[in-house]
């Protein structure tokens, strides 16, 4: 049996013949191999291994691959020596935290699955509790605060769970993902905070410039990369002093995608501290070989005016797959595909939010998505029309809240989907109806009665700390209450009420605001004159 093609292959791998020799020296052991083990086992791209497999002709059964005695005996001269595998930084920390790797992976298989349209791939249990270790490893965590930039593979709970010391903050756009964090933290009292954004439309205002760490698995583009980092250094305490941790892998066989995403980085000065490959497996993306590298980046004094200056730029198509990515055909902005505001009897915009054609009412006062969303607008229009871009149809209800006006018109790339769980927690303040792409949402005349008038007036109030809201409803509505005591009742009711704005709270949260307001006016109704603060 002469090994020709075997020996070609690892001719032209030169000295990357390292990772066919791994997946060869599994296949000599006598057991049986999937494609996709060898792929995680060697992080080697599929196509590395589908040609290894095609010159190693090994025996097949099913979905399972291994090489006879005679085809090992005659391929084991090829294995050589072989370089060691590059060291694992905390390798020798995980037997000591088994019990963790046996949560997380209850967790993940537990969790929201993943969406292939926002490249979700589920780390695995190990990788999670590894990145938790390397950051106690590497850093000193008693007193800090991470921020987790977009978290489907559950890194804030094993940090959590590791690092109780440290103050976990989520922040993602997959409400689902959210709401599971949540669930699970509550549950295993953990500290862990959720906040809704799209980072297209910037950063929630109770993440920025919090966190002595980030760590994010974005999106593999380098728009991705680019964005996603970008805000983590939005999110940083003291972006000198701080680090980013970033999840990024490329296939062997496509440089150059490294290359950009290298250079996405350079853009934004920051440093290289260090980079451990392969450090991250999952279950799937075995085009990258089911493994990505992981980078220590360290801002610099001139990061944070490189990510002022180019943050804006970057487009809502960010994603590797689906309707949102990068190499799709750009969909045409809603406002292009509707007849337009001006050309609607009975509806005459005073405000033009989003991206509109410069034919389409000049002289109206026009205001970004992320603009409109971060701070209330400066005057009191009446009616507004958002034009809403293909991808950021998630953003609709916290672009709602976020305008005052009596008349809001909203023009999607398509209809709505789920239309009455939109309207839901909203029903208190708009009532909402829908025409194909074009969304109506109409200011409802102030409520009677008590749960209801408070509810209403934190609505109305979207921008501002929740907390706060609540606070000066519960006195208005209940005199003899002090400001401490006021501010005793929410954190009661509702401790994940702190520091957020309603734009940014969870969905879950929004659904559950109604009850919350009602057992705090029931709670406040029992603080009677002097008496002590609840829980106090």
């Amino acid at each position: 049996m002469e090994p020709e093609g075997l020996n070609r292959l690892l001719d032209e791998a030169g000295v990357d013949a390292a990772r066919f020799r791994a997946a060869l020296a599994l296949l000599c052991d006598g057991g049986w191999w999937t494609l996709a083990d060898l792929v995680r086992r060697t992080a080697t791209s599929r196509r590395g291994i589908e040609a290894l497999l095609r010159e190693a002709a090994p025996q097949r059964s099913g979905e399972r691959f291994r090489l006879t005695a005679e085809q090992a005996r005659a391929y084991r001269d090829l294995l050589g020596e072989g370089p060691d595998v590059p060291a694992d930084p905390v390798a020798h920390l995980l037997p000591a935290h088994a019990d963790v790797v046996e949560r997380m992976e209850k967790l993940i298989s537990g969790g929201p699955r993943g969406r292939h349209v926002l490249d979700h791939v589920a780390a695995t249990p190990e990788t999670v509790v590894r990145r938790a270790l390397l950051l106690g490893a590497r850093f000193w965590l008693p007193g800090s605060r991470l921020l987790c930039v977009g978290d489907h593979d559950l890194t804030s709970l094993a940090v959590a769970m590791i690092h109780p010391g440290v103050q976990v903050t989520v922040v993602d756009l997959d409400e689902r993902i959210l709401a599971y964090i949540d669930g699970q933290a509550g549950s295993l009292g953990l500290d862990v905070r959720t906040r809704w954004a799209d980072l297209r439309l910037g950063l929630p205002a109770s993440a920025r410039e919090q966190a002595d760490l980030a760590i994010t698995d974005p999106p593999y583009t380098p728009e991705g990369i680019g964005l996603f980092v970008a805000r983590a250094v939005e999110g940083l305490r003291d972006p000198e002093r701080g680090r980013i941790l970033l999840a990024y892998g490329a296939s062997e066989r496509t440089p150059m995608l490294a290359l950009k995403v290298q250079g996405s980085l350079h853009d934004l000065n920051l440093a290289l501290e260090a980079m451990y490959p392969d450090f991250n497996r999952y279950f799937g993306a075995e085009a990258i070989g089911s493994a990505a590298d992981l980078y220590v980046l360290r801002p610099t004094t001139k990061t944070r005016p490189a990510v002022a200056a180019r943050v804006a730029r970057f487009g809502t198509a960010i994603y590797t797959q689906g309707p949102q990515a990068v190499e799709s055909r750009p969909a045409g902005p809603p406002a292009e595909q509707a007849p337009g505001p001006d050309a609607e009897p009975g509806f005459t915009p005073e405000v033009l939010v989003g991206d509109w054609p410069k034919e389409v009412s000049p002289r109206v006062p026009r205001a970004r998505l992320s603009t409109w969303l971060a701070k209330p607008y400066a005057a009191s229009p009446a009616r507004v029309a958002v034009a809403v871009p293909a991808g950021l149809a998630a953003a609709l209800p916290r672009l709602l809240l976020a305008t005052r006006a009596r008349h809001v018109r909203a023009y999607l790339a398509e209809p709505p989907t789920g239309l009455a769980a939109l309207s839901a927690p909203l029903a208190p303040l708009y009532e909402i109806t829908a025409n194909g792409p074009v969304v109506d949402a109409v200011r409802l005349p102030p409520p009677s009665g008590e749960t209801d008038r408070l509810l209403r007036g934190i609505l109305d109030n979207a921008h501002g700390k929740l907390a706060n809201t609540w606070r000066e409803g519960l006195i208005r509505a209940h005199g003899h209450l002090t400001k401490k005591q006021a501010r005793a009742v929410v954190s009661e009711t509702a401790p994940w009420a702190d520091e957020v704005t309603l734009i940014e709270l969870p969905w879950h949260r929004l659904h559950d605001l109604r009850e919350a307001v009602a057992s705090s006016l029931r709670l406040a109704a029992a603080t009677g004159p002097g008496a002590a603060s609840p829980g106090g």
